[in-house]
């Protein structure tokens, strides 16, 4: 008999470098979140899900892989993981890591091997090089645009001087795409789960879940106009997944995401994952539409989870909202697996903004001073709120972001000399990018660096108005956001809300959204004017109620 815990986890995502920095170097670090452990656990989630760590120029703060197996000196080392990990198991948590394996960083050890390498040597044959087309080989071998911009290749340099192969990279030029149809990289693979299977993992967040195999031949593609760029956001997305996915086909024709022979991968893995004791797991980040097409990464053999971006993507709208909530757990439910809800992460604008926008920003530009439309924060933590409500009545698993639980806007008016987001220079300054989600968070108000390093030091600057949204401004006070979680996540667990089955109410109007989930209901109002309350004991509320009338942009829990 097995618990199934990743079936109904909350789970807290970790973005090392922004969450807590032990020595001062102005960096977070994995001392530091050793030492904040405990606030996770006082918070009520289940597991945290650590972004990456390892060996890496941070060319692309960690997603530029190095070295697999190690911890990069900016965050400490593997024995700083090994406490971290022994200190979260010791208060109930559960550790997931983020993996890599679509690209590598051009600093890898294989990669220079390869560049030292002559063309067809088995060094070569595990990224993919490609003699160039034109007469001289000077065209790159197809068409492909990268997720960055430009040729999805790189022209290579042989010891001679002259121009050599051509080598894909689907996001930057110092991200080569490993050939997952070697076997050796397969199997450095399963040496990679294993290492830190070894350690105690409780299983891995698999970053591009849906890359890897590329289409047999390379063929020439040219996406269609309205189509998006159908994932990789992580990296800065050029152009957004939409946010209704069913409209488009099931297969736009990229022939470097979601083929078939990925399945094939992940299906290895999970044998690898399931040779471990404890329920190790697979979750899949993996930006594909629409959702019945997700929902191949998490069939029984396959992956445990995978993200929700359909309902992340979705209005604080009550129509669209009931929507892509049937469409999630009647198609993940189809292959017997929980739907994995989630509403702001590391590379999307926070909630508590993004959900009061009034103009259109694509995923992964971001929003700056000189960007249209942009928030009010009061109606943005209004909505954000009843939005973690909603979520967190719904059956199936839920990931938070740090900070989240704050209230925490997106920085909006950081200085341009401070910005370190690849996008923003890439863009030259038209773009944001991620930067405004990545601050370092706010712990104690009065303390240096509002308490996330013991110096003044950060390596993004914290606006002067975060220190109201501390940590310790919010502990205990009634109705402060931290609260409000606490609260959320408490009754969550108590009422089993997580295994539960969801009856709509209707007769509430179009802007209200009302749900029976076990003993509670639940009551959303995404539209601006109040309305009555049926008839229970309100558990919780987003926001102060006016007797038994539940204003705008609020959500309650009611004793069913």
């Amino acid at each position: 008999m097995t618990s199934e815990w990743w079936r109904t986890a909350a789970i807290y995502q970790i973005y090392p470098r922004s969450f807590a920095d032990a020595n001062g170097d102005g960096m977070g670090d994995l001392a530091g979140i050793r030492s904040r452990l405990p606030e996770l656990a006082d918070l009520g989630v289940d597991a945290i899900w650590l972004s990456p760590f390892y060996t890496s120029p941070q060319k692309d703060a960690g997603y530029d892989v190095a070295d697999y197996c190690d911890v990069d000196p900016l965050f400490g080392t593997l024995a700083d993981f090994d406490d971290m990990l022994a200190e979260a198991h010791r208060l109930g948590l559960k550790v997931i890591v983020d993996l890599v394996p679509n690209h590598s960083s051009d600093r890898h050890v294989w990669f220079q091997q390869a560049l030292a390498a002559a063309p067809g040597s088995p060094e070569r044959a595990r990224y993919i090089f490609r003699d160039g087309r034109g007469a001289d080989g000077e065209l790159p071998p197809n068409n492909w645009e990268s997720v960055f911009g430009g040729s999805m290749w790189t022209r290579t340099t042989n010891p001679d001087g002259t121009p050599g192969q051509w080598y894909l990279h689907i996001f930057d030029s110092s991200q080569p795409d490993f050939d997952w149809e070697q076997e050796e990289v397969r199997e450095e693979f399963r040496r990679i789960l294993r290492f830190w299977l070894d350690r105690g993992v409780d299983g891995f967040r698999v970053d591009v879940a849906h890359g890897l195999i590329k289409a047999a031949g390379l063929p020439d593609y040219t996406p269609p106009a309205d189509a998006g760029s159908m994932g990789g956001n992580q990296h800065g997305l050029e152009a957004g997944v939409p946010l209704e996915p069913e409209i488009h086909d099931e297969n736009l024709g990229a022939p470097y995401w979601g083929q078939e022979g990925v399945h094939d991968v992940y299906r290895d893995w999970r044998r690898v994952l399931d040779e471990y004791d404890g329920e190790r797991i697979l979750a899949a980040e993996a930006w594909v539409d629409p959702l019945s097409r997700v929902a191949k990464w998490v069939r029984p053999d396959e992956m445990h989870q995978a993200f929700n971006f359909a309902y992340l993507e979705t209005p604080f709208e009550a129509a669209p909202l009931r929507a892509v909530i049937d469409r999630s757990i009647e198609t993940f439910g189809a292959v017997g697996a929980p739907s994995t809800w989630v509403l702001s992460n590391h590379d999307v604008i926070r909630h508590a903004s993004r959900l009061a926008l009034t103009a259109d920003s694509l995923q992964g530009h971001g929003i700056g001073p000189k960007s249209p439309g942009l928030p009010d924060p009061v109606v943005g933590l209004r909505r954000a709120r009843a939005a973690t409500a909603l979520m967190l009545a719904l059956p199936g698993s839920a990931y938070l972001y740090q900070g989240e639980e704050l209230g925490l806007p997106e920085a909006i008016d950081l200085p341009d000399e401070a910005r370190q987001d690849p996008t923003w220079f890439r863009t030259n300054g038209e773009r944001y990018g991620r930067d405004g989600c990545r601050v370092p968070l706010p712990w104690e108000a009065d303390a240096p660096a509002y308490g996330f390093g013991p110096a003044d030091t950060t390596w993004l600057p914290q606006p002067a108005e975060w220190a109201d949204f501390a940590r310790d401004r919010q502990r205990g006070v009634a109705g402060s956001t931290l609260e409000l979680y606490r609260s959320l996540l408490a009754e969550r667990r108590a009422r089993s809300l997580a295994t539960g089955e969801l009856e709509w109410l209707d007769g509430f109007g179009d802007d209200v959204l009302a749900v029976r989930n076990g003993t509670v209901i639940v009551v959303a109002n995404t539209g601006s004017s109040p309305v009555e309350l049926p008839e229970g004991d309100v558990i919780l509320a987003s926001a102060d109620l006016d007797g038994r009338t539940l204003p705008g942009d609020t959500t309650a829990w009611l004793a069913a």
